[in-house]
């Protein structure tokens, strides 16, 4: 009898949208194409998906659907069935439309240059445009401390004097988590200078987070230290390079024999402008897939799109919208005219300083918040006025 009354339930009551929060998806061990998956279903019942924590997909309600079932690895018949109901559309139609848009999200898994709008016909938004339920990514500025001899511009250490324990960062990633945050980098200073490091980045992955790491690298050549670390899933790495530094080279391709995505963070300076080209051409040739170029000397910004066609020319992928030392120069700031410039602080990513204060982005002065003790919905507020 309770089935038969369920069955009449479903069949006059179609089933329910998907409940807003966040769903997560890992790639078995098996599947060559190591992908993650991250679906924030907003309040409306509209989506963002994001693919491999790099590309950011708007969905409407019906694909954002689609895409739960999708990140569940729920079989098509099934999705079929939920979708007729839902939607009084023809189930080989609901099953279809559900295998097209597997299809599509695998197909930027595979590819992750394709450009969704030309090849997969997913619709455009200009980037960070969306007001959504919360930012992409959250970066922890774990401490403001630098190794002995580093220079000091590379941490504003007058800023917070105080650093959250272990147990107050955890909250942290909780409370970031919870608001649907897929991705955590943890920056500084010089992060590995934290002797729970490791622990803060085992606590994101068993959480779902996707987590980076913006390091100098000395540390990553003690091999203990670095196979814990790899063990806890980290995901990518920023290598900061002083590339006169002929230690650093040899750090960076020990590191770049581990299984882990490595870029390089170059700034330049009057020291290295004259040879940034051998530079990037060195990087090129030892297999670098990706850089970020920065400057914190106001006369060499014109440099910064030489070098930065300099590295498209040698296939180096730029990457321009994660903390680097304390440089507001990217690429999409000096080519596009200022009524069309685009921003991700405040809506892609917040950043939290060692005090647990969050910042819209890193460098910048307003305070929306303490992400220990100020109420996530209060922060986000404050990020959106």
């Amino acid at each position: 009898m309770t089935n038969l009354l369920q069955s009449i339930q479903e069949r006059f009551n179609p089933s329910q949208p998907v409940k807003p929060g966040m769903y997560h998806y890992i790639s078995p061990q098996d599947d060559p194409r190591n992908y993650r998956l991250h679906l924030r279903v907003e309040p409306d019942g509209s989506g963002v998906l994001i693919v491999n924590a790099a590309t950011v997909l708007h969905l409407n309600q019906t694909a954002a659907e689609y895409a739960y079932y999708f990140v569940q690895n729920m079989d098509s018949s099934q999705v079929a069935r939920q979708m007729a109901r839902r939607y009084r559309v023809e189930p080989a139609q609901a099953a279809t439309d559900y295998r097209d848009l597997g299809q599509r999200i695998l197909a930027l898994v595979e590819t992750p240059d394709l450009d969704p709008v030309t090849f997969l016909d997913f619709s455009r938004r200009n980037p960070y445009s969306a007001r959504t339920s919360a930012p992409y990514r959250l970066d922890c500025a774990l401490t403001y401390r630098l190794p002995a001899g580093a220079d000091p511009a590379f941490a504003p250490q007058e800023r917070a004097r105080t650093e959250l324990t272990t147990r107050e960062w955890k909250t942290v990633l909780d409370k970031a988590w919870a608001a649907g945050i897929p991705h955590a980098i943890f920056t500084g200073g010089e992060p590995t200078l934290r002797d729970d490091l490791i622990d803060l980045v085992a606590h994101a992955e068993s959480l779902g987070m996707v987590s980076g790491l913006l390091t100098d690298g000395h540390r990553l050549v003690e091999q203990p230290y670095l196979e814990r670390l790899l063990q806890t899933g980290l995901d990518h790495l920023l290598l900061l390079l002083q590339p006169e530094h002929e230690q650093d080279w040899t750090n960076l391709q020990k590191i770049m024999a581990q299984d882990i995505f490595v870029a390089v963070h170059l700034t330049l300076t009057p020291e290295n402008k004259d040879g940034y080209a051998k530079i990037l051409e060195k990087l090129s040739n030892l297999g670098m897939p990706a850089v970020s170029l920065t400057t914190r000397a106001p006369e060499l910004t014109p440099l910064l799109k030489s070098a930065r066609d300099t590295a498209a020319g040698l296939d180096l992928e730029l990457v321009w919208d994660i903390p680097v030392p304390y440089s507001e120069h990217n690429p999409v700031r000096m080519e596009l005219p200022e009524a069309e410039r685009v921003e991700g602080a405040g809506r892609a990513w917040l950043y939290v300083e060692p005090d647990g204060d969050v910042l819209p982005g890193q460098g910048m002065e307003t305070v929306l918040g303490n992400l220990l003790r100020d109420p996530w919905e209060q922060i986000w507020q404050n990020a959106n006025q």
